[in-house]
């Protein structure tokens, strides 16, 4: 496979690489989710980069692993201030060794039907999103993982995702002033175990590029 080539990142962001690809079973194993083993799993980024698609790659690697995004965490509540909210109703449940079945406060208020929930037996809990891997979570995680993205290539797949038209510019603009403020103070790559290169397309079916220098 060709290398990807070079990535433009927001200041401050360091650049990773060289690149070597590998498949999730592998990454999986290198992240020590192990046959027998259960811990949580950070996979963050800046929006739009890939982390969805790589922790749901991951979760199938290893059966019964789920993913929990922040994205349903912090619905109708705050762009960054739900880490309690993460602690308190997913990730100290899932520690003690039980099940989770968690409806956010914003969900009871809008009457959202459903809640997260995370099986018992669930040997990882992968959780997904912009600040998952944050400094006030790194108590309750195992592994963490990184995925850069090209900048600009982040931004399309972002506005496209969320419609393609100008509300989308508009709202993408207005989040990553605050994502990018927030991920300069937090720098979660600091503390990654593994960093992924999401610009690829089709990251589940092609594997993980992962950095082989830190």
């Amino acid at each position: 496979m060709t290398e990807p080539a070079e990535m433009r990142l927001p200041e401050g962001e360091p650049t990773f690489g060289p690149w070597a690809d590998r498949s999730f079973g592998e990454v999986a194993r290198l992240l020590g989710m192990t046959p027998g083993s259960r811990g949580v799993v950070a996979v963050d980024g800046r929006s739009a980069s890939g982390k969805t698609s790589f922790a749901d790659g991951l979760a199938r690697a290893v059966d019964g692993s789920v993913v929990v995004h922040t994205d349903d965490v912090a619905w109708h509540h705050s762009f960054f201030d739900w880490s309690d909210l993460l602690v308190e109703g997913v990730l100290e449940p899932f520690r003690a060794g039980g099940g989770v079945s968690y409806r956010p406060p914003a969900w009871e208020e809008r009457q959202r039907e459903g809640s997260i929930d995370v099986p018992a037996d669930a040997p990882w809990l992968i959780i997904e999103g912009v600040g998952a891997a944050r400094t006030e979570l790194s108590s309750h995680l195992d592994a963490v993982v990184w995925v850069q993205s090209d900048f600009d290539i982040a931004r399309d797949r972002g506005i496209e995702r969320d419609g393609g038209d100008q509300a989308a510019e508009d709202f993408w603009d207005e989040w990553m002033a605050a994502e990018l403020s927030f991920l300069a103070e937090h720098r979660p790559w600091d503390r990654a175990d593994l960093i992924v290169n999401g610009t690829l397309p089709e990251p589940t079916i092609r594997g993980s590029w992962i950095s082989t220098e830190r």
